[in-house]
């Protein structure tokens, strides 16, 4: 199987531009009916050869925050969360405080702006990454070596939001809303963090840690040809913290122990994972991890809602590195000092990847 772009005579950047120009996205193609999928989506062999799960793990870890305010409970609670962020750097919120309701209607809603007539979406299809809003069909499509099959939605909701009346009406209040849910969500864990690495518990806060946050509302259409391709490749995360919210067509795996595990979508959960960002500044005491999603085989459109946390993006001169409470003579800084300059510029410089950045920052 030749992986997109090694037949010969095959132009694959004009047919990744006749793509992009039809603003149609793999939604169009999948409606349309195609039995085969365009061979700039086909990955190469290496990626695609463990497709399924190799674990028998269960799944991620889920946390129920319901005795939060418990002086009992508590301490249990971010134990917990100190394990999972240090051994999976994955795990599932339940009892967060953001009712059912909301997140089926904010699930709900994304797949409604997905599901409407290409002429509709084409209207916000722009490939402008960083600011305001973007409809588009891989957010990497010019620097990635293959295309992955997912749509995506894009808002960025801090510290330069987008103008309310841009983001699709079918879907505007339910992104607002979810921004402001997913922020209470992230500081509490946040939160949780700070006490479990015995750090004050506004620590993240008071560094800004929410400070930029940008939405994703990924769509994941039918694909006819699921082992050829993925939904999206295995990477980290780059930021601070993510908070996922899905609906219940898996798709969704994460990388433990080196064997993939598969993450079962749980009603009424949030999952929660850790950044880049965050592994550096707590010096390898949190664990951002490859995860990926696979191709989906299901009738039914996987839908997922991303919201990403990290710090200030307009302060580009501060230097970032682990932070000093961490640190001592028995565990000594692993990384360097860096600026959301060079972390800007590593992200933005290729397609999304494995650990790039903690890798180029260790000492």
């Amino acid at each position: 199987m030749a992986a997109a772009g090694a037949t010969v005579g095959y132009d694959r950047m004009k047919e990744v531009n006749e793509f992009d120009n039809s603003k149609i996205g793999v939604k169009g193609l999948s409606d349309s009916g195609i039995a085969t999928i365009p061979k700039f989506f086909v990955h190469a062999p290496e990626t695609l050869s463990d497709l399924k799960s190799s674990s028998s793990c269960t799944g991620i870890p889920v946390i129920d925050l319901s005795g939060l305010k418990s002086h009992l409970d508590r301490p249990k609670i971010v134990e917990q969360i100190r394990e999972a962020a240090r051994t999976w750097g994955f795990f599932q919120v339940i009892n967060h405080g953001v009712p059912v309701s909301v997140l089926d209607e904010t699930i709900a809603a994304i797949k409604k702006f997905h599901e409407q007539p290409t002429e509709v979406k084409a209207k916000h299809y722009v490939r402008e990454e960083g600011h305001g809003v973007m409809y588009a069909s891989n957010n990497d499509l010019y620097r990635s070596k293959a295309a992955t099959w997912h749509d995506s939605l894009q808002v960025w909701t801090s510290p330069e939001p987008a103008k309310v009346e841009d983001i699709p009406a079918v879907c505007q209040r339910e992104v607002v809303e979810w921004d402001m849910h997913a922020k209470n969500v992230a500081e509490t864990v946040m939160e949780l963090l700070c006490e479990g690495l015995g750090l004050e518990t506004g620590k993240f806060k008071d560094l800004g840690y929410t400070d930029t946050r940008v939405f994703l509302g990924h769509c994941y259409p039918y694909c006819p040809q699921p082992d050829l391709t993925m939904g999206i490749i295995s990477h980290t995360d780059y930021g601070v913290l993510t908070v996922l919210l899905q609906n219940q067509v898996q798709g969704l795996q994460v990388k433990h122990r080196d064997e993939w595990v598969d993450v079962k979508p749980l009603h009424g959960g949030l999952i929660i994972n850790i950044g880049d960002f965050l592994q550096i500044i707590s010096n390898d005491e949190c664990n951002s991890v490859q995860h990926r999603v696979l191709a989906n085989s299901s009738e039914e459109p996987r839908i997922s809602i991303v919201e990403f946390f990290n710090a200030d993006r307009r302060d580009e001169s501060t230097y970032h590195g682990p932070l000093p409470e961490l640190l001592s003579p028995e565990k000594p800084a692993i990384y360097r000092n860096f600026t959301m300059r060079d972390f800007h510029e590593n992200f933005f410089s290729k397609g999304i990847d494995g650990k790039s950045l903690v890798e180029k920052l260790k000492l």
